[in-house]
């Protein structure tokens, strides 16, 4: 699973990736999702910052890009992640306040999925059950 951050590494600049996660993504045995509150959170970024204006020329371009380009599953959000989500315990010593990245957060580990994603904040998590692949962007 790639959280936002991976996303917009794979589809906007691959290079930021490190060399593990670009062999990660290489590989072809390997199947890639997303949680939908990291699509919603691109089409945000979309339309407030113009994150991805030079790939894509709607929203719906990004979904479609996601899934037909990328051939990245977009993960719904159901009662098991909201209950998750609901249990997770915030890592508030670090003030890591985002709630879209404790759904995803919560949305990996409910799915016992292992979560690619450069935040050093979601080390913390790990503790919750969160299996992740953390890496420094280049």
């Amino acid at each position: 699973m790639l959280d936002t951050c991976s996303l917009v590494h794979l589809t906007q600049d691959y290079e930021l990736l490190s060399c593990e996660v670009q062999n990660i993504i290489e590989d072809y045995e390997n199947t890639f999702c997303v949680s939908i509150e990291s699509i919603r959170e691109l089409i945000i970024a979309y339309r407030s910052k113009g994150l991805g204006r030079k790939k894509w020329k709607t929203e719906t371009d990004i979904i479609n890009s996601i899934l037909d380009e990328f051939f990245i599953e977009i993960l719904p959000i159901d009662r098991e992640q909201i209950v998750a989500y609901s249990k997770l315990q915030i890592n508030t010593a670090e003030d890591h306040r985002d709630p879209s990245d404790h759904i995803i957060i919560a949305h990996a580990i409910c799915n016992r999925m292992p979560l690619i994603s450069c935040d050093r904040k979601f080390q913390f998590y790990t503790k919750q059950g969160l299996n992740l692949i953390s890496y420094r962007r280049k």
